[in-house]
């Protein structure tokens, strides 16, 4: 069981990529402008690592092809249900109204995604609402420069509902020319504390579980290289973890940082941060890690204790 609570921040560069679209397929934005990735963005990144590396996943979607439809939908490919997917994982458990909510929840907390973020369920007279360890916040860009491009492309087949049928259909790629997204995180075990004596054999928020969420959320970002992400990377990565039984509380921390593009390499300031935690606060912390990527980032900061580490090779710097 962890009993530790952590702070940190997530950076998510984007270089002519669109690490999170809004539905008209713009980089999402908010209503005066300033580009932001959701939260939901980098916890798909997270969970898709984990899923392709083995582990139990609940809640990302996957696919089926369901020949015993309605004829409309028979051999059409539609996402599961999540009823289907819970019994899909926890196989051979299936949900129906008997099952039980202690059963329910001890299969839950087996999925890492829901050991770390949580989960919403209501399926089979069941109403389960977890709060998460870990909670991320919206990860504000912080390049004041950066821009929105269009690609039109041509493909190389034609669309016969339109009226110039005659030539191939023409597509549109939409990008950031460069974004540098930080997103905050806290980590919590206590939000499961309620938990232990409604499951049997549980003990709240596993060592295991932390260690996977830090593994995906320092190179889930780089692994997810689809299309529209291919571009995408994580850039840095902190994390202070305090000792068993701190009373500091950090704010989310994305607020203190500044970007800036020098020479040679980005800089990325968190100053700010260290003038934070170096002072009483640090009393009350264990370890502070800092990654990043030494090759196109620079680092500032003032932390008294830190171990600086390369975000793709794990070794000292």
């Amino acid at each position: 069981m962890m009993k530790n609570r952590v702070y940190g921040l997530i950076g998510i560069a984007s270089i002519m990529a669109n690490w999170n679209a809004d539905f008209t397929g713009r980089p999402k934005a908010t209503s005066d402008g300033n580009v932001f990735g959701s939260d939901k963005a980098l916890k798909y990144s997270i969970k898709k690592y984990l899923k392709d590396k083995g582990e139990k996943i609940l809640y990302i979607k996957t696919y089926k092809i369901d020949e015993k439809a309605k004829a409309e939908e028979k051999d059409k490919l539609q996402p599961k249900e999540l009823t289907e997917r819970y019994n899909e994982i926890f196989a051979p458990a299936i949900i129906d109204n008997k099952t039980s909510s202690k059963e329910v929840l001890k299969n839950l907390f087996s999925a890492i995604d829901v050991m770390n973020f949580g989960a919403t369920f209501a399926v089979a007279d069941q109403n389960i609402s977890i709060t998460g360890a870990v909670q991320i916040g919206q990860g504000f860009n912080k390049y004041e420069y950066s821009n929105t491009e269009v690609q039109d492309i041509l493909s190389p087949f034609r669309n016969p509902k339109k009226n110039d049928a005659d030539a191939s259909s023409l597509g549109k790629k939409i990008m950031s020319n460069e974004a540098h997204y930080v997103y905050p995180f806290s980590v919590n075990p206590n939000n499961y504390n309620e938990y232990n004596s409604l499951i049997d054999a549980f003990s709240g928020y596993t060592k295991n579980g932390y260690n996977l969420f830090k593994e995906a959320a320092l190179v889930g970002a780089t692994a997810l290289n689809t299309n529209s992400k291919s571009g995408c990377e994580n850039e840095f990565a902190l994390f202070i973890e305090c000792i068993d039984g701190s009373e500091a509380y950090l704010p989310n921390l994305d607020r203190y940082v500044t970007f800036e593009k020098g020479d040679v390499k980005n800089i990325i300031d968190l100053t700010k941060i260290s003038a934070i935690v170096n002072g009483k606060i640090m009393e009350q912390i264990e370890k502070i890690e800092l990654y990043y990527n030494p090759f196109t980032t620079d680092i500032k900061h003032e932390f008294n204790k830190v171990e600086v580490m390369n975000i793709f090779t794990n070794e000292k710097i």
